[in-house]
C-alpha cells in the first residue's frame, strides 16, 4: 500500500489486468518504490479514456496512485516505454508473458525489490535486441533465482560438499543444486544434468549479461536447460506455469519446438 502519503508518483510495470464493472480495470503492477500493489484504474474502459493506452502488459509507466478505501486507485498515466516488439509476434508475446509470470508468481504484494524491477526492464530490452531469446530467458532466470534467495549451488555436491568435478552430474531441486554422480545416482527426485548444461549454467550465475551472451548453447543444451530451469522453479513454487503450455503449444503449431515431446520444457 501507499505507506503514510495519500499519493505516490512512481515508475511501475503492468502485469496484469482483470475488467471490473462496465468501466474499470483491476491492475497488478510492479513498483519502482511499492514492489507489486493492485490498483483500480476508474473508467479506463470509457471510448474516451486518456489512460487506456498506457497500462496494457509489460508497459513501463510514470503513475500517480491514492489511497482509496480498500484499494489504491491509479489517478494519472504516462508511458515510458511499451515495448511494442514484444507483442509482434506470438513468440515474443510468450518470452514476455513468461518474465511477467514468474515475477508475478514469486513476489508479494508491498514487497519492495528495486534490482527484480530493474532486472525486468533490462530483460525486456535484451529481448527485443538479442539474436537468441533463450539465452536471454535462462540468464533471467538465473537472476531472478539470486535476488529470490534461491540460487542453486553448482560449485560443490549439495550432499557431500565436494567439488564437482568435470563430469556430467545430477540436480535436485529439494537440495537446492547439483550433486555428484556418487550421491545423486540414488537419490530420489535428482535429474541428470550434462557437464556442458553445468558449464552454461555456472557461467549465467557468475557473468554480466555481456559476458553471458558470447555463450553459443547448442539447441539440444539449451531444450535441457530449458527443461531443467523449468523443473526447479516449479518446485519453488509448488504449481505449474500457465505460460510454458501456451509456448509449447505455439512452438509445436510451427514446428520449432526440439523439445516437444518433452513434458518439462518451456
Amino acid at each position: 500500500m501507499v505507506s503514510r502519503e495519500r499519493t505516490l508518483r512512481t515508475d511501475a510495470l503492468v502485469l496484469r489486468h482483470m475488467e471490473i464493472g462496465e468501466a474499470d480495470r483491476l491492475l497488478t503492477l510492479f513498483t519502482e518504490k511499492q514492489g507489486k500493489v493492485r490498483a483500480i484504474a476508474k473508467g479506463v474502459r470509457k471510448l474516451h479514456s486518456r489512460k487506456a493506452g498506457h497500462l496494457e502488459p509489460f508497459t513501463h509507466v510514470h503513475i500517480q496512485l491514492a489511497r482509496g478505501r480498500n484499494l489504491l486507485i491509479l489517478t494519472q498515466a504516462e508511458t515510458i516505454e511499451a515495448f511494442p516488439e514484444l507483442r509482434e509476434n506470438l513468440e515474443s508475446l510468450g518470452q514476455a508473458s513468461y518474465v511477467i509470470e514468474l515475477v508475478d508468481r514469486f513476489t508479494f504484494e508491498g514487497e519492495e525489490n528495486l534490482p527484480i524491477f530493474r532486472l525486468v526492464i533490462h530483460t525486456f530490452h535484451r529481448l527485443q535486441a538479442a539474436p537468441d531469446p533463450a539465452l536471454v530467458l535462462r540468464y533471467f532466470e538465473m537472476r531472478l533465482l539470486d535476488q529470490l534467495g534461491f540460487r542453486p549451488e553448482l560449485q560443490h555436491c549439495v550432499n557431500c560438499e565436494r567439488p564437482i568435478a568435470a563430469e556430467d552430474q545430477y540436480f535436485s531441486a529439494d537440495h537446492g543444486g547439483v550433486l555428484c554422480p556418487r550421491c545423486g545416482a540414488n537419490l530420489p527426485g535428482a535429474r541428470p544434468i550434462s557437464m556442458h548444461a553445468l558449464r552454461y549454467l555456472r557461467h549465467f550465475q557468475r557473468s554480466s549479461f555481456e559476458q553471458a551472451r558470447i555463450a553459443e548453447p547448442s539447441a539440444a543444451i539449451h531444450t535441457e536447460l530449458e527443461i531443467l530451469m523449468h523443473h526447479y522453479l516449479t518446485f519453488l513454487l509448488e504449481r505449474s506455469l500457465n505460460t510454458p503450455a501456451f509456448m509449447r503449444k505455439m512452438r509445436r503449431e510451427l514446428n520449432q519446438d526440439p523439445a516437444s515431446s518433452g513434458s518439462g520444457s518451456l
